[in-house]
């Protein structure tokens, strides 16, 4: 049995297991700023944020390879700096195990709704209070209000599903019009379809039968007063859960499927690249070699172009 337990030890760990507190001056940014950064309104953002809330994500930096004790700096150019400008000397910086900006910098999902909510309620939660939120964060009290909010009516699960969605808050508006398993089905579909629009989560509600809702509709045979007929509430419904079947489908087979046509366009590609096997092509099976290249072409053109 031990032959075929995964050998965790192999996996390669994005992050060290612990943070470490860091001077400023340890830190070496690999990039500067452009100028007028500092006047923008997304770093006076930041900046406020940062006065009145504290630092809530962490800094990501690596070990320089030749200099202990220097790190650089791989994500949080503006908070480093909005700390400098608060006379702040050290910060709690998360160590990654690999020195590429680039993943850091294009693959990183900035704070979705949810998260946002969360910090806005831990702040309430340590006294700061809501007047000093909005001005930090460049919004009316209002705003920060229905904020904290987010997350009232909402169930635990279909939170949990949407916490890293950038899933707008007019669509939790929608939801709440839900109970929590026609909740946790809706925000399953606009995962699948990536999806959050106000107007998705509308048709999902139009969709969602009377004993699903919160509130029973008003009007017998009528959706909220939309004139949306019993019959085509159900045909909404019945053209829904078959959409959803084909999405859980899909994301079942996806993956094997890609991994299936990555193999046929390498084998394709060899193929064609010997030239007897294309001249015999060419004169028997014309039909297959258009195709053979339409397939090969397609691969080759989904790859970035170098610059």
């Amino acid at each position: 049995m031990s032959g075929n337990k995964p050998d965790f030890q192999t996996v390669k760990l994005g992050f060290e297991t612990e943070p470490i507190m860091l001077r400023l001056d340890q830190i070496l940014s690999l990039k500067t700023l452009r100028p007028g950064t500092k006047d923008s309104s997304k770093y006076k953002q930041i900046l406020g944020s940062v006065k009145a809330v504290g630092l809530v994500e962490a800094p990501v930096v690596a070990r320089h390879p030749d200099a202990a004790g220097v790190f650089f700096l791989l994500d949080g150019s503006l908070r480093l700096e909005a700390l400098k400008d608060l006379g702040v000397q050290t910060v709690e910086c998360l160590i990654s195990t690999d020195d590429e900006t680039y993943t850091y910098n294009k693959r990183i999902n900035r704070i979705p709704p949810i998260q946002e909510h969360k910090m806005i309620t831990r702040a309430i939660a340590r006294g700061v209070p809501e007047a000093a939120i909005a001005e930090a964060l460049g919004l009316d009290i209002k705003s920060i209000l229905r904020r904290s909010r987010l997350l009232k009516g909402i169930c635990l699960e279909a939170a949990d599903l949407l916490r890293s969605a950038s899933c707008p808050m007019a669509s939790f508006d929608v939801l709440r019009k839900m109970v929590p398993l026609r909740q946790i089905e809706a925000a399953e579909l606009m995962i699948g379809q990536k999806n959050f629009t106000v107007g998705f989560a509308k048709a999902l509600l139009a969709a969602t039968p009377d004993p699903q809702l919160i509130h029973p509709r008003r009007r017998p045979g009528r959706s909220d007063g939309q004139g949306i007929s019993r019959d085509d509430m159900a045909r909404m419904e019945r053209e829904l859960a078959s959409l959803q079947a084909q999405v859980r489908s899909f994301e079942e087979s996806f993956g094997i499927d890609t991994l299936h046509l990555t193999v046929a366009r390498g084998y394709l590609r060899k193929i064609l690249g010997n030239p007897r096997i294309a001249s015999w092509l060419e004169q028997n099976r014309g039909e297959y070699l258009g195709e053979f290249r339409t397939i090969v072409e397609a691969e080759q053109a989904s790859q970035p172009q170098a610059r």
